[in-house]
């Protein structure tokens, strides 16, 4: 099988050939690129493999995932294919790298936030969890979708700035009410910033995979 997407993948620097590795994949912003997220997990990168996906359609320097009839609007028949695409993806990268499929999880910014929040609801606990920064649940995911039961057993970690200028504070406390509904695994963060991650949010998040990968308790030395 060749893949809907090119991705970049980052191995453990001492990578033990018998074991499995919890996997954090990566979904970037619109506009962005794959390598753009790496530096928001390098600190963990020696105990997850990362695989960072790099969206299939071109912008300006960039990439994305799907396009957008207008801000928050984005083209249907495009999204659901992104989302059939993320999810056979998934399973091509389990297959193929040691990659422990009870502890995958998405890591997404914007465009990226709202995949993994989607992909947490159709998917549900074929993923472990999902961290979501600067993102919402688009309302035909929430009415048309087929929503997995089991989306109750997946950790959610979701962020957002109290200024973003592109998706308002009111959107992110909505996004969490919502998903508080369908999980009691939800940690919802504010942050004084604009569209954007800050170290503040970025140590947060990392605690909390690492946390809920259990590393703490399987690893001698804590990463963190």
């Amino acid at each position: 099988m060749k893949p809907a997407y090119e991705y970049d993948i980052r191995l453990p620097s001492h990578i033990d050939p018998d074991k499995k590795y919890p996997t954090i994949f990566t979904l970037h912003g619109k506009g962005s690129n794959e390598k753009n997220m790496f530096g928001l997990v390098e600190p963990i990168a020696n105990d997850f493999i990362i695989v960072g996906i790099r969206g299939d359609l071109p912008l300006g320097a960039g990439f994305q995932y799907y396009e957008l009839k207008s801000l928050g609007n984005p083209v249907r028949e495009v999204f659901d294919r992104a989302v059939q695409q993320l999810e056979a993806f998934v399973h091509y990268a389990t297959e193929k790298y040691p990659i422990d499929a009870k502890r995958r999880y998405f890591l997404g910014f914007s465009q990226g936030a709202i995949l993994s929040m989607t992909l947490a609801l159709t998917m549900g606990d074929q993923l472990k969890g999902i961290v979501a920064l600067n993102g919402y649940v688009p309302d035909f995911v929430k009415k048309e979708y087929h929503l997995q039961k089991s989306v109750a057993d997946v950790s959610v970690f979701l962020s957002h700035g109290e200024y973003d200028s592109v998706f308002p504070i009111h959107i992110g406390h909505e996004t969490a009410a919502y998903f508080r509904q369908q999980t009691p695994n939800c940690t919802f963060k504010t942050y004084p910033t604009d569209h954007t991650v800050s170290e503040e949010n970025q140590r947060d998040f990392l605690a909390w995979l690492v946390q809920d990968t259990d590393l703490y308790h399987t690893k001698e030395r804590m990463p963190l």
